[in-house]
């Protein structure tokens, strides 16, 4: 089983990124603030005004350390790679059943459905946790809703249906989500799902947060040798990785969502760490951002019992199993492509 390694999240304004030897040198305004072996390390994910030579990028490069690069807000913006390593064949295999619609939409129906059991899981643990101090009525619908068009999804024979399935069913999934909030309701709530930019500071978290876990799928899936910008149910658009798009689907409600909730209802996060920006939209302090990337680094140490693998694994492996899960139903060492369903 592959060791999961640390993410280093910069975000210091005007932070600098050098080598020296092998080890990642972080400085600020001339002093050093830090450094780290490149060995420790996965990937570096930066955010804002950010500097970095050359030479840590070759030595990152070379070390198959990953090198992102996101705005303060947390938009993705680019990600630098060393040369590709995968096995040429299993990305040729790729892109001849990225090719093909029925294999696709095969696929794309799994991670759907995938993703459908977690949102329900997500609703369900909430009814179950908090019933006695909630209006559990909306809940229960709401999982009656996903269950029927699970089934819908079953049955579908074309991706037109299949993205209709998905946008009805996330608009009930987040519409009913504001029931599961509950403390700071005056800061922290959600009529709908928005995005560039977040409305809201529910939205802002969530943003944030399915940007880092695409980084982290993206990385997954180039590690086992597949192609991240060809997907399946996210279609080829130039500088999107539609694949690591369509893989972290399944992974959303169990990663990002209940974190973003046990934030707000345990109160580590609260309004002072949110400013509404002058295009209406809202981002976070560099306070609240770093509050959010410790949190998401502990959870991803958190052990479960991986549903398909039947082994005890970190839940920050979970997007390199489901990629190498992908690889060997491409390369055809397994009939199907198991989606990911959380407890």
């Amino acid at each position: 089983m592959r060791r999961l390694l640390n993410t280093m999240y910069v975000m210091t304004a005007g932070a600098y990124l050098s080598k020296d030897g092998t080890n990642i040198v972080v400085t600020v305004e001339g002093e050093e603030s830090g450094r780290i072996p490149i060995h420790n390390i996965e990937n570096i994910v930066t955010f804002g005004s950010i500097g970095c030579s050359p030479y840590l990028m070759r030595l990152c490069a070379e070390s198959g350390v990953g090198l992102t690069f996101m705005t303060r807000t947390g938009r993705f913006m680019c990600r630098v790679s060393g040369p590709v390593t995968g096995n040429v064949l299993l990305r040729r295999a790729q892109y001849r059943l990225a090719d093909d619609e029925k294999t696709s939409l095969n696929l794309a129906r799994s991670m759907i459905l995938g993703k459908f059991a977690n949102c329900r899981n997500v609703v369900r643990r909430g009814r179950s946790d908090h019933g006695g101090k909630i209006d559990v009525s909306p809940l229960l619908e709401c999982e009656s809703q996903i269950a029927s068009r699970m089934t819908d999804v079953k049955s579908c024979h074309d991706f037109n249906s299949l993205r209709g399935i998905e946008g009805d069913v996330a608009r009930k999934y987040f519409g009913c989500m504001d029931s599961l909030i509950l403390h700071q309701k005056d800061s922290f709530y959600m009529d709908q799902r928005t995005r560039r930019p977040p409305m809201d500071n529910v939205n802002a978290l969530l943003s944030y947060l399915y940007t880092i876990l695409a980084n982290d799928v993206a990385s997954s899936l180039e590690s086992v040798g597949l192609d991240p910008y060809v997907g399946f149910l996210h279609r080829d658009r130039p500088g999107r990785p539609s694949l690591a798009l369509d893989l972290m689907e399944e992974m959303r409600p169990f990663m990002v969502d209940r974190l973003v909730l046990t934030m707000i209802n345990m109160n580590m996060v609260n309004s002072a760490g949110f400013v509404r920006s002058e295009g209406g939209g809202v981002i976070m302090n560099e306070i609240t951002r770093k509050r959010v990337v410790d949190a998401w680094q502990k959870r991803k140490w958190r052990e479960i019992t991986h549903p398909y693998l039947r082994e005890k694994i970190p839940i920050g492996l979970i997007p390199f199993i489901q990629s190498m899960l992908l690889a060997r139903y491409i390369r055809g060492d397994i009939d199907g492509y198991p989606p990911f369903f959380s407890n």
